[in-house]
């Protein structure tokens, strides 16, 4: 059943839940007094952000993308890194603009089952609101490259249907899974943008609109999880602490790892592709990076235990958790 935030009198209200009204109340007035649409805020025909051939921008970042720096990709001719550059962010951009898709529906189905007076109504439909727009914005960049692009695999497209239920089924599941698609673009948009001084200029308005309003996003999930999690039993707990890293790294496939047709486009060897997902010493520090920040959350949330950091472990994806949200890896002692 869904998590139901009920509207009662203020005075017989925990602090806790005070709290978490009280920064539903800011994430809504920010989404009012600070919100973006890509066709008024992205200047999309100025001559700067034409797309045009042998553009040496859409080379792969050496420093952030796990394709860039490999060894194979350094070897293609100018013009082919070229070309895997533009297919590979035009399918990251399409990822997005599916999981959005998903994250909306699944985001109307759970703000359907709330009660009336519920704060989360109102900051879920602005949520959506701003998510639609982000498809539009990833849509009209892919349009723009001019790759025929298919976004996320086969098998996450066919069942993708079906994912949105489980917003009113299994609701801390649901943003478990909103999570694990929004920290990994998240991430690697915050790296491109802090050590990448010559992204294509269409590229980098996208990656600057999106992060701005993701971190409102990922911010309810964020307070969400630490509201409803510690209220639950100890068994539904431990069984969600294991079931956290599982949808980490089912999603992180997803949202980061090309389909079988970018190796075919591409002649890309598959003992290549093994090594940049997630088999070199490099990818798979990339791959432990893009959870800190939910590692965080699962310990205060009461979801760290023996049994789940042994599961992170063998999943690839442990590691030190951040101090602060979107903590630079950098910074790190």
């Amino acid at each position: 059943m869904t998590e139901v935030l009920r509207y009662v009198p203020e005075q017989s209200k925990s602090d806790t839940d005070h709290d978490y009204a009280r920064v539903l109340d800011d994430l809504s007035a920010a989404s009012v007094h600070r919100n973006f649409d890509p066709y008024l805020d992205i200047d999309w025909d100025a001559p700067e952000m034409a797309v045009i051939p042998d553009d040496p921008r859409w080379i792969l970042s050496y420093d952030v993308d796990p394709i860039g720096r490999h060894p194979w990709y350094q070897s293609q001719p100018r013009d082919k890194q070229i070309a895997i550059g533009m297919w590979r962010q035009a399918n990251v951009a399409k990822v997005g603009l599916q999981f959005e898709s998903i994250l909306i529906r699944g985001l109307m189905q759970y703000s359907f089952a709330l009660h009336n007076g519920d704060k989360r109504f109102r900051y879920t439909t602005h949520e959506s609101k701003e998510e639609c727009n982000h498809t539009l914005m990833f849509q009209e960049m892919v349009n723009r490259i001019g790759m025929d692009v298919p976004g996320a695999k086969v098998f996450y497209r066919r069942v993708s249907m079906f994912l949105p239920l489980i917003s009113t089924v299994f609701p801390t599941v649901f943003f478990f899974g909103i999570l694990g698609g929004e920290e990994p673009i998240d991430h690697l948009q915050k790296d491109f943008l802090r050590t990448t001084d010559d992204l294509h200029p269409a590229m980098s308005a996208v990656m600057q609109l999106h992060v701005a309003e993701e971190a409102r996003h990922i911010s309810f999930a964020h307070h969400h999880l630490r509201e409803t999690v510690p209220k639950k039993g100890p068994v539904r707990r431990f069984l969600l602490s294991l079931t956290l890293p599982i949808a980490m790294r089912g999603l992180l496939g997803a949202i980061m790892v090309p389909p079988r047709s970018f190796r075919r486009e591409f002649d890309i060897p598959d003992s290549v592709m093994r090594q940049i997902f997630w088999g070199s010493p490099e990818s798979k520090r990339v791959r432990r990076n893009v959870f800190g920040d939910v590692r965080m959350l699962a310990e205060q949330c009461g979801l760290d235990n023996p049994a789940a950091r042994g599961l992170w472990r063998i999943l690839g994806i442990s590691g030190r958790s951040s101090r602060f949200r979107s903590e630079p890896i950098y910074s790190a002692p």
